[in-house]
Formats: structure tokens, C-alpha cells, sequence
């Protein structure tokens, strides 16, 4: 994900049939019209018990907003409670104004506490875990109304596309949690969300490296009316996944510190290949675990050092160097400027 243009929705019918049903059983429960419904999504009327019939990200972005029409209720009617039409809107317009990722979920944390019963959400700073993580809860107290969980996948999702679409990259997820065993559907589990998939959790919520909570918001307040505007289809857009080996390498670095991020041979342990394999594959690929490593540094750096909350001693302390000195000289290397030279740079352009 870039800061350009937002993704447009696929025209290719590659969402399961049963995501039909799970978005209007709310609505159906209120009193609406099933036909009436799927006309306004662009969905054929028998599609609803036709299991084999696939459909696009435009009609299921079409459907949930005749769903949120007739509800009046951005839950749905899926959850015990209403959640007024435009509460999303009015939280992600106070959220933005954050400087960092981390604050702008610590905003929204705070915004859905005050206005809802049914959603818990908070950040956990202090998890004892290995890689140390943070983990962002996101949990629906009510499933009774929502026995297909589709109330509560997509508010995970809307948070993760959402925050990711804030800072301009995707973040990089090391595990998303489900508060209920596997659904029959899980395989679209695969596809929907980031990082390890963990079922039958304490709480439903996702985990990430700390360090990612400084990542910039790059986003105008233009930009976000626009990417409201064409909510949910930018919610469902499904990003292309990139399945080779320096990618998924890339990503397992990720969950570590910067300075501490495992070697070879640990690296070649968790993904379970030879280490001369793993060196040989990558090799193929035209890259190493050093460029890697590298390229993990250069690229936070970079974001970083775009915002102007951190000095240069700071950007480089989070990028995993130990002297400010190391660091301008990586710097330099990467992109031939020095950090001040770069800031002032940017600045004019």
C-alpha cells in the first residue's frame, strides 16, 4: 500500500456466497425485504440460497450500505445495541488528527468506549510475549445476534485496512486473534487478514511489533472524506499478497526488534527450510538476509524521519542503530543525503 490513489474495488467475484446471508441476517431479523436487499446490491434474488455463486467486492460493499440504510445501524442489527450511522466517520476524522499510529488507536480506543457497550477496545502494552508484542483489542462482548461472526470480522478488518491506509504502508500483523473456535468458512480467514490466525482466544483483537505505534499518519483530512466516501469498498479490497520467500521472510522480521532480529540459521528453524536452501532461494530471488535486514531499517527510517515529532537521535535509536553517528552514515549510503539534507528536502518539495 502506497500513498496515492485508493485501491479500487475487484471486479472479480471472489467473495464466498455465504458472506450474502451473514450481512443481511440482521436486517432480515428487523423486518426488510431479502429481495429488495440484494436488488440494491446488485445481487440476483436466488443467489441467496445458491452456495456456489460467488460475488465481487462492489456488490458486498453495495449490500452492507442498503443494509446500513434500512437499520439505520452501522452494527447491522447485528449486535443487541444500534451504533448510530456516521459514528465510524466521526471517530476516524478525531482519530486522524493523531501524529502516530499508536495514538490515533489509543484515540479511537477511547472514542468507541465512550459510545458503545458492546465494543471493547483498548491497546496492551505490557504483554509478556516472545517477540515482544503489542496487541489491540477489538472485541464484540454479543455474538448471540451474529452467529456467523460476520459483526466482528468485519470490525477487525475495517481496523486493520483502515489503520494501514492512515500511515500510508501495510502494517505488518504478526497474529490476528478470534475470540470463537474455527467457523466453517475459516478458509476466507486466509485471505481477509494478516499475520498467524489464532482461534478460541481470550479476546478477539491482532498482534504487532511495538514499534510500529510510531509510524507516522501521512493521511489529509481530504484524503479521509474521500476514503469515507467509498467505505466499505476499500475496507473489502483485498490486497495482492506477495508469496515469496523474501517477503515472508520480511514479514517473520518484522515481529522482532530491530537491533535483534534473528540470524540465518534461526530464521531457517521458523520457517522450517535448510539454511543453505534458504540461502539459495534467495539468492534466486536476487536478494539476503543482510539486504533484508537492511532494507527493514532503511524503509522505517524513512518513515520515521518523514514526521517531524522525532529528532534524529530518536529515528535512529527505533531504527535499531545504537550511535546517531552509524545511522547518518547508513542513511547516506541509502539515499546519498544526509537525515537533515533528506527533512529539508522533503520539506520543499
Amino acid at each position: 500500500m502506497n500513498s496515492g490513489d485508493l485501491p479500487q474495488p475487484s471486479g472479480k467475484a471472489h467473495i464466498a456466497n455465504h458472506y450474502i446471508r451473514a450481512t443481511v441476517r440482521g436486517a432480515l431479523r428487523q423486518g426488510a425485504d431479502p429481495i429488495q436487499l440484494l436488488s440494491e446490491g446488485g445481487i440476483p434474488a436466488d443467489w441467496l440460497d445458491r452456495p456456489e455463486r460467488q460475488i465481487t467486492e462492489r456488490q458486498l460493499s453495495d449490500l452492507i450500505k442498503a443494509v446500513w440504510r434500512f437499520s439505520r445501524d452501522e452494527f447491522m442489527g447485528l449486535s443487541p445495541t444500534i451504533c448510530k450511522r456516521g459514528v465510524f466517520s466521526l471517530m476516524a476524522e478525531l482519530a486522524q488528527g493523531a501524529k502516530t499510529l499508536g495514538g490515533m488507536l489509543q484515540q479511537s480506543s477511547r472514542f468507541y468506549t465512550a459510545v458503545s457497550d458492546d465494543l471493547e477496545l483498548g491497546l496492551e502494552l505490557d504483554n509478556p510475549s516472545q517477540p515482544p508484542l503489542v496487541f489491540y483489542r477489538l472485541h464484540l462482548h454479543h455474538q448471540g445476534r451474529d452467529p456467523d461472526h460476520f459483526l466482528q470480522e468485519f470490525i477487525m478488518l475495517m481496523w486493520q485496512r483502515f489503520a494501514s491506509w492512515l500511515v500510508g504502508q501495510q502494517i505488518p500483523v504478526a497474529s490476528t486473534c478470534f475470540g470463537y473456535p474455527a467457523p466453517e468458512h475459516a478458509r476466507e480467514y486466509r485471505v481477509m487478514y494478516l499475520g498467524e490466525l489464532l482461534y478460541d482466544q481470550p479476546r478477539c483483537g491482532f498482534y504487532l511489533h511495538p514499534r510500529f505505534l510510531q509510524l507516522p499518519i501521512i493521511r489529509n483530512a481530504t484524503e479521509l472524506q474521500t476514503f469515507l466516501r467509498n467505505c466499505p469498498a476499500e475496507i473489502l479490497h483485498r490486497p495482492v499478497r506477495d508469496n515469496s520467500l523474501q517477503t515472508r521472510i520480511r514479514v517473520l522480521l518484522q515481529r522482532y526488534d530491530l537491533e535483534q532480529m534473528p540470524e540465518l540459521d534461526e530464521i531457517s528453524r521458523l520457517l522450517l527450510i535448510a539454511p543453505r536452501t534458504l540461502r539459495r532461494r534467495l539468492q534466486e530471488e536476487g536478494s539476503s538476509i543482510r539486504q533484508i535486514k537492511e532494507a527493514l531499517r532503511r524503509d522505517f527510517a524513512l518513515k520515521l524521519l518523514a514526521s517531524e515529532h522525532l529528532n534524529v537521535q530518536e529515528v535512529a535509536e527505533q531504527s535499531g542503530f545504537t550511535e546517531a553517528a552509524a545511522f547518518c552514515r547508513a542513511f547516506k549510503r541509502w539515499t546519498g543525503l544526509s537525515p537533515a539534507q533528506w527533512r529539508k528536502a522533503r520539506r520543499k518539495s
